[in-house]
């Protein structure tokens, strides 16, 4: 049985239909508040929770980059209230159009606000593997984040309607966005994006900063992909979850760490022939003090890894 925090956590969220808005629309929401962390580049940074009906799974880094035309969203939030404080944070910095609205991954603390957009008429971007991942487990999980906002308030899910195989590009006006696929990793449809001017980089999940990881895709693929990002020509970072930005590559080393913590002490388990469930117990303990929601989502890694390795 999927607990409500795996049903958060995991959310490879779909399904087609739309659902009902609360009252609020985008002409009333209060904007969320945003910080510029190079210049027309905003990032609303997530709080370090779990989704609950107080924080609107307002709990992923999401963010938007102006050029001298329009407009890109990176990320449109948590559930489409989230997305709408998001739209409104726009409109108080910029009138140009909304002309991309580009989704990192599957998960529904970073696309359900996707709704918030769908008046603009944008190009809804994301992964190759996306739309199947959504195809595959949106109205059981959609129902799942409902279950804790309440009925209506996650949103619709969105599908994207360019794909991106392995690189593209977009131009904002003066301003290119470099967009990049990457292999089964954190999820299996991760999607990062560069802009070179500033030397920023969204890293989606691809980077956790302070909260624990969330490993939903391949262990050994995080590892890779981690290693590629970091010969991208950037000076910071914006992570998936943790501060608006950090340096990089350095802003990396804990999560390498980690997940190098978590692949060697699960091979050594399963050398010895330590059941999963024990497992789950022990492996990864020494970084316990170093990450936020650590006992929320460590023995999930460790059954993800344990699963992912065993028949090596």
């Amino acid at each position: 049985m999927i607990t409500r925090r795996q049903a958060v956590s995991a959310l490879l969220c779909a399904g087609m239909l739309p659902v009902p808005s609360r009252a609020n629309s985008s002409a009333t929401a209060a904007p969320a508040a945003v910080r510029e962390v190079a210049a027309g580049i905003f990032i609303r940074r997530g709080v370090d929770e779990d989704a609950t009906a107080a924080n609107d799974d307002a709990i992923a880094n999401i963010g938007f980059v102006t050029g001298r035309d329009s407009v890109a969203v990176i990320d449109p939030g948590g559930c489409l209230h989230d997305g709408e404080r998001l739209r409104a944070a726009i409109r108080s910095h910029t009138p140009l159009p909304i002309r991309y609205v580009i989704m990192t991954h599957v998960h529904p603390d970073h696309i359900f606000g996707a709704g918030a957009f769908q008046r603009d008429r944008p190009q809804f971007i994301g992964h190759q593997r996306l739309a199947q991942a959504l195809a595959a487990r949106g109205e059981y999980y959609r129902h799942g984040l409902e279950q804790i906002l309440g009925p209506g308030r996650a949103g619709p899910v969105v599908a994207p309607t360019r794909l991106v195989g392995k690189q593209d590009e977009i131009d904002l006006g003066g301003r290119q966005l470099q967009l990049t696929a990457h292999g089964v990793a954190h999820s299996d449809c991760d999607l990062t994006v560069l802009e070179p001017g500033t030397g920023t980089l969204f890293a989606g999940d691809l980077l956790f900063v302070e909260r624990v990881p969330s490993l939903d895709g391949s262990l050994k693929g995080w590892l890779t992909e981690l290693n590629s990002l970091k010969t991208v020509a950037a000076r910071r970072a914006v992570p998936g979850h943790g501060p608006a930005g950090v340096d990089w590559p350095s802003g990396s080393a804990a999560l390498e760490r980690y997940l190098g913590v978590l692949l060697d002490e699960t091979r050594q388990a399963i050398r010895k022939g330590t059941d999963l469930a024990e497992a789950v117990k022990t492996v990864g303990r020494s970084e316990r003090s170093r990450w936020k929601l650590f006992d929320a989502y460590q023995g999930h890694n460790v059954t993800q890894a344990y699963k992912e390795l065993e028949w090596e």
